[in-house]
């Protein structure tokens, strides 16, 4: 079984790219208005279509579950290796489980988490992070800021993660 995804994209051109990163996968299918990214792991089907008046204002985020530790810090390198922006969360509890994660912003503001389930817990997050309730992102949106000098100049205050243990991964330039 495969799951079936189908966005709109500013700027497919971008979105390509942000999806190779964080699939690891190449499309099977590209042309100027239309890619099709078919993975096995995760078991998906990627279609992104080409629409300039795309306007991503919704609160949901998106997210890929992997199957070891390890497979988040490949996340981590293959994402800032491609010079997107990412938060990184380390032994968060969130949605009844502590995880490791990984987030990053695709081009028309969509958020997605790559993570790693430590284990379970009786509780839904702790006072120290917002879990995956926090707003949806945008532009101005600590988290999907993709300049470091705006974080470092006092852009913070990310409502997708953690306040106190995310960190900030430098993105190559």
């Amino acid at each position: 079984m495969k799951m079936h995804l189908n966005l709109a994209t500013r700027d497919l051109g971008a979105s390509v790219a942000f999806y190779r990163a964080l699939l690891a996968a190449e499309p099977a299918k590209h042309y100027d208005d239309y890619a099709l990214f078919l993975t096995e792991n995760p078991g998906l089907e990627l279609a992104l279509g080409d629409d300039p008046m795309t306007d991503v204002h919704e609160g949901a985020h998106y997210g890929v579950v992997v199957e070891k530790r390890e497979d988040v810090e490949a996340a981590i390198e293959r994402l800032t290796g491609a010079g997107h922006a990412v938060d990184v969360e380390t032994d968060e509890t969130c949605c009844y489980a502590v995880q490791n994660k990984v987030w990053a912003t695709d081009p028309d503001g969509r958020r997605w988490e790559t993570y790693f389930v430590i284990a379970d817990t009786e509780e839904r997050d702790n006072q120290a992070t917002a879990c995956c309730g926090g707003p949806a992102a945008v532009e101005t949106d600590a988290c999907c800021i993709k300049d470091a000098d705006a974080k470092a100049a006092g852009e913070s205050g990310c409502g997708c993660g953690s306040d106190t243990t995310a960190q900030e991964v430098a993105v190559p330039t």
